[in-house]
């Protein structure tokens, strides 16, 4: 697509975002929802058009080429990303549900569930690809240097008994002569075959050719009838056309186009940043000089006013209170004045009695809150990322909307914008250099007028710097500060506690949509989620913090994340993909990969400060831990006793608790069997608990037939996927892969033009696994429901969460009597 089609494309989401801010920001406060479904479906719709418009945007950021706009883009994207985070936090915090169903809301906006699939940004890894590629390069040559390292001593040290030298001679001499044997035999055969052929006579000619010709006859109209019928299936559009199932032209002219377009923004960027020094140097050299210039008079006019008005020259304030920048709002210097006085007087009154008074208002505060809580109902709670959103659209309304760009045909960068935006800047940088001559300057000034003002001015100065000098915190050890970044993770390499990814993506972890979820919940019946919604929430509670830095920092801060199933159904690939999509550093902090690893108290805290240290450094990471809930055991088994598995179950907490905003580390962790970990613990740990269950019939039917063409197998008529989706209930998807890799093999994937693929093949191997039976999952169903989300959705289907509130007033009454 061209460039005016994403730009009209960008014009479409920012009006939509528009009426979205207009209902989220109304000149009147809304009313409090009193009833819990009605205002349910408010946040879904807000939610599902807040997607929209994120689908859209992401895709006007990766073609943009102008490279101002695709800054005023990524900034409103941010936004909107981090408002989808809050309304999902707020969804999850009025259903008590982790997973959330809204077929009606699809249905009413006539989209489909493919329109509520979260997309990720292709920005997180593009934008930072000669970052990562550095630091791919770097752990790719410590990765091979360990690995060279470890294959060395095996060779040398490996040694055969002699035992074991005669046997492999043995088979391997038995099987050269069972192969001559077999070629003797074969050809013994071929001589008999030759002696037994005796001269066929007329009447046995005639019958072989008829015998032939009805062979030949019936394959050749059995191939017309399958043609005919295949022929017949396409024209009333029951099959696809085999031509378009390959790519045709026209796609292949698109992606090469994109494939260019991200090259020409490369391009525009780098002629961006150097037209912007080259501005800011033009800017400092012709115009610093008269905006220090009429800054000084300016600030000279207000000391003269400030002395005709009160009678004494004004102090000057504080750079943290913002310099002169203070003096030219429009303000009186009489009212400047008593700004400044009125903020010594706070910042001089006494510290406990300001703590008392803070406590009595906050009593009283709480007072009203409680009052207002019980006559009101359900609200919204406040945003962080809503003022990002209204200045990102009030630039684009006023400056991008109207902007006639017929000039600017091959979207560079406007130099007059450049302008604008650095002289801010410049002023500013000119501001701090003249405001220190201007302080100068009235010191003089009072010097020369008043002697006795000035000396309480300069002991106020001190006090305040000696104030704030006593309120700095104290920094944390640095265990390793002697050591580079390079050693750190080479160490961390050699000890396996740093791994390379596998190259998967979320996309590859397939799952068909939840149809009937709405049904369901209307019914009081709690549906068990599809791995489609799995994927979706990983997607927002992983995937979109760690990739930006604005969403991780202002969304709800999530640290730790608890995936928990039966085995097989792909956590672990899970993991993986997270990483891969963010293009983030796998840690593995699992109990039996650090057991015997850094021995004694010293030796734990410097392997949890060496991974932390390095995952902050070479941010975003993902810290695993594998089987959690050894962990947190309640009872360690005899045989794992020697591993002490819960050697992190102290100290992993307390890190935890250091990751902070600006952080983008995430932990984790995945159970199998999480009803053998104390679930206190495990809860107070991970503040997000995941349940992925086993795959539902139309999870499986996309399983199946994916999987089977990723490994090399047709899927004809002959292949019956729905009995083998409707048998297989109850396997994971790690149970089919094995089944499918078992059956389709390389020779058989020759045979399938002779032997199409059926259903009877995969049944036999099928039948030897074990599924995961009804029991174990309502077992995984009862222990979800101990947790704290779990209670809270069981006292809201229940009602009991209403009753409670009243009673708590009566009792916070009584208490008060």
């Amino acid at each position: 697509m061209s460039q005016r089609t994403y730009n009209q494309l960008w014009t479409d989401a920012q009006l939509e975002l528009g009426r979205l801010l207009k209902e989220e920001l109304p000149t009147e406060p809304p009313r409090p929802e009193k009833d819990r479904v009605v205002f349910f479906q408010r946040l879904a719709m807000l939610y599902v058009r807040y997607i929209q418009i994120f689908r859209q945007l992401e895709k006007v950021y990766d073609q943009v080429v102008h490279p101002q706009k695709r800054r005023v883009i990524r900034a409103i994207l941010d936004g909107v990303m981090g408002r989808v985070l809050e309304l999902k936090n707020e969804m999850v915090e009025k259903e008590f549900s982790e997973y959330h169903y809204m077929d009606d809301v699809l249905h009413d906006l006539k989209l489909t569930p493919v329109d509520l699939e979260i997309p990720i940004p292709r920005f997180f890894i593009s934008d930072r690809s000669k970052e990562f590629q550095e630091r791919k390069t770097m752990l790719t040559d410590i990765f091979k240097l360990v690995e060279v390292t470890d294959s060395q001593e095996p060779l040398m040290t490996k040694g055969m008994s002699q035992e074991e030298a005669i046997k492999i001679i043995q088979v391997v001499e038995r099987a050269r002569q069972g192969r001559l044997r077999a070629k003797l035999n074969e050809e013994s055969r071929n001589m008999n075959r030759m002696y037994k052929t005796k001269d066929p006579g007329t009447a046995a000619i005639e019958l072989a050719t008829v015998c032939i010709q009805k062979v030949w006859r019936g394959y050749i109209q059995r191939k017309r009838s399958k043609i005919a019928r295949a022929e017949e299936m396409i024209f009333l559009g029951m099959a696809m056309d085999p031509k378009y199932q390959l790519p045709c032209p026209a796609e292949i002219t698109a992606q090469t186009s994109e494939a260019w377009t991200r090259i020409k923004q490369m391009e525009h960027n780098e002629d961006y940043q150097k037209s912007v020094v080259a501005v800011t140097n033009q800017l400092r050299d012709v115009e610093g000089h008269d905006m220090s210039k009429t800054m000084k008079d300016q600030i000279r006019q207000w000391f003269i006013e400030c002395r005709d008005a009160t009678g004494s020259f004004p102090d000057f304030p504080d750079e943290e209170d913002g310099g002169s920048a203070l003096i030219f709002a429009e303000k009186n210097p009489q009212q400047l004045m008593e700004e400044i006085a009125a903020k010594e007087e706070e910042e001089s009154t006494n510290k406990p009695k300001g703590k008392e008074e803070k406590k009595e208002k906050g009593k009283k505060d709480k007072g009203k809150d409680d009052e207002e809580e019980e006559e009101a109902g359900l609200k919204m709670l406040p945003s962080a990322f809503l003022s990002d959103l209204e200045v990102g659209n009030k630039t684009f309304v006023d400056f991008w909307q109207t902007r006639n760009e017929s000039r600017n045909f091959n979207q560079r960068h406007e130099v007059e914008l450049i302008k604008e935006e650095k002289r801010k800047v410049i002023e500013a940088e000119i501001r701090v250099q003249v405001d220190e001559q201007m302080r100068q300057e009235l010191a003089e000034w009072k010097l020369a007028v008043d002697k006795d003002k000035s000396g309480k001015t300069k002991g106020n100065a001190k006090k305040k710097k000696g104030s704030k000098s006593g309120k700095k915190k104290k920094k944390e050890k640095d265990l390793t500060a002697d050591r580079t970044l390079e050693s750190l993770c080479q160490e961390l390499v050699e000890q396996g506690l740093l791994k390379q990814a596998n190259n998967v993506r979320l996309q590859d972890y397939m799952g068909d949509y939840s149809y009937l979820g709405t049904t369901l919940r209307q019914n009081d019946i709690e549906p068990m989620p599809s791995l489609s919604d799995v994927r979706q929430v990983l997607s927002l509670y992983a995937i979109l913090p760690l990739g930006s830095q604005v969403v991780h920092e202002k969304a709800p801060l999530i640290k730790a994340i608890l995936l928990a199933g039966p085995a097989g159904v792909g956590k672990k690939m899970l993991v993986h993909a997270i990483c891969q999509e963010t293009g983030a550093n796998l840690f593995d902090l699992s109990p039996l990969n650090t057991a015997g690893k850094y021995p004694g108290k010293s030796g734990l805290a410097m392997m949890l400060h060496m991974v932390f240290k390095v995952a902050r450094l070479l941010h975003p990471s993902v810290i695993w831990i594998e089987d959690a809930e050894k962990m947190f055991y309640k009872k360690v088994p005899k045989e794992e006793k020697e591993l002490d598995p819960k050697r992190l179950k102290k100290d992993l907490p307390k890190s935890l608790k250091l990751i902070k905003g600006e952080d983008r580390v995430l932990i984790v962790g995945t159970t199998k069997d999480p009803l053998s970990a104390d679930i206190k613990s495990l809860c107070k740990m991970y503040s997000k608990i995941i349940l992925i269950p086993r795959p539902d019939y139309g999870s499986r039917y996309i399983l199946w037939k994916q999987l089977i063409r990723k490994h090399g197998g047709d899927v004809t008529r002959a292949l019956d996927i729905s009995s083998l989706a409707k048998i297989s209930d109850g396997y994971t998807p790690g149970h089919i892969v094995r089944v499918i890799q078992s059956v389709v093999t390389k020779r058989r994937i020759l045979q399938q033009a002779n032997r199409p693929l059926t259903a009877a093949e995969f049944v036999a191997p099928l039948a030897k696994i074990d599924p995961v039976f009804q029991e174990e999952e309502e077992a995984l169903k009862n222990w979800y429901a101990k947790t704290p989300l779990g209670k809270k959705r069981i006292k809201a289907a229940t009602g009991k969460e209403e009753e409670e509130a009243p009673v708590k007033g009566k009792d916070a009454k009584k208490g008060k009597k």
